[in-house]
């Protein structure tokens, strides 16, 4: 079925309908990961987003059970350059294209993705749809303007848990704000005996702090933290009263938490191939991201220029950069001196992704230890 691709500016490209073919709207971004489209449409910080991938075959080995971050798919849509069926790897269990129309996901193929992911790093990532080619184009420009845009939208509380969960374990006890952690999060924890209790990310930090955690983790997630003023606050009256770690979105809490402040990066850190330097060690890893939205360096700088230390006077004393992104030299995470507490802008689950950075896990749990 013939359909096209739409962005809020009037780009406009032709393509196939793939999947369930209905129509969607959403943010359009891009991800660069060459495999992982399953791990990434089924990644809760991808809510409410259309993406793009820039690797020319998607689904060429399948989709298996393993491959879930979470119980469905979150993106809104897919946009590829071709979408292949295929079924036969040895850990398949059904094809690509077969699983995206059982899970009700509007898909198209036939883009020029390198065209449309150049336009978005000109341009900025933007609002856009997928529609059939009989949908006149007035009508899809009108649906898209009712998009809400990313910037103040609040995703977490759809991806959220109604109720808290508990995963048994025996080791330090983490509880966690769940603003849409990911599954490959959760093994990571529990590979190390963790004890987890996941709460809804509207959770009061009293309700946290009855349980007694040895740490407590923010998760990853979609939407601008600047809409979460709500799970900031409550992370802020936990601040120096129990250690505290996060995890992309998590990370951006915890920085606002302690007086920081963020903003919308222009096309955002999707894929799998983004070198960040540990300060502290020199170490340069290949990282996994997915995120939208950055935090501001000392004096409001988007980046962070020269070799020196960085270093923020917060709320709660001195913070340190600790991570430093080598493409764009945004921050990817800090530690708190005076207080316990430290995050990664980036995944070091991976899921998908390289493995460099896990870690990182056990450097947030030597926080509970000490």
């Amino acid at each position: 079925m013939d359909g096209y691709l739409l962005l809020e500016d009037g780009t406009r490209l032709e393509g196939e309908l793939l999947g369930a073919q209905g129509e969607i709207t959403g943010e359009v971004v891009f991800n660069t990961s060459m495999t992982g489209y399953q791990e990434a449409v089924t990644d809760p910080s991808y809510a409410g987003q259309i993406i793009t991938f820039t690797y020319p075959l998607i689904g060429n080995y399948g989709v298996s059970g393993d491959a879930m971050e979470s119980a469905k798919v979150q993106a809104r849509g897919i946009i590829m350059r071709e979408g292949k069926n295929g079924e036969d790897a040895a850990t398949a269990e059904g094809g690509w294209l077969d699983w995206l129309r059982d899970c009700g996901v509007t898909a198209i193929d036939g883009i020029d993705t390198r065209a449309l992911v150049r336009h978005i790093r000109d341009r900025g990532a933007m609002r856009g749809g997928i529609f059939p080619a009989d949908l006149p184009e007035t009508e899809a420009r009108e649906r898209i303007a009712a998009e809400p845009p990313m910037e103040g939208a609040d995703l977490a509380r759809e991806v959220t848990p109604p109720e808290p969960v508990e995963i048994a374990g025996d080791g330090p006890h983490v509880v966690g704000f769940d603003t849409g952690i990911k599954l490959s999060i959760l093994r990571q924890f529990r590979e190390r005996n963790c004890r987890l209790t996941l709460l809804p990310c509207s959770a009061s930090a009293d309700s946290v702090l009855a349980l007694d955690p040895d740490l407590v983790f923010l998760a990853n997630g979609p939407g601008d933290p600047g809409a979460l003023d709500y799970v900031v606050e409550n992370v802020r009256s936990i601040v120096g009263k129990k250690p505290v770690v996060g995890i992309c979105l998590g990370h951006q809490l915890l920085c606002r938490a302690v007086g920081l402040e963020t903003f919308k990066l222009p096309f955002g850190h999707r894929g799998a191939n983004h070198p960040v330097k540990d300060l502290e060690t020199g170490r340069i890893d290949i990282t996994s991201q997915n995120h939208g939205f950055a935090v501001l360096g000392p004096g409001g700088d988007r980046t962070i220029e020269g070799d020196e230390p960085v270093r923020w006077q917060t709320d709660f004393g001195e913070a340190e950069l600790s991570h430093l992104n080598l493409y764009d030299r945004t921050v990817e995470g800090l530690v708190l001196k005076d207080v316990p507490g430290c995050t990664v802008q980036y995944h070091p689950e991976a899921g998908p992704g390289p493995h460099d950075a896990r870690y990182l896990f056990d450097r947030f749990l030597e926080l509970a230890a000490a």
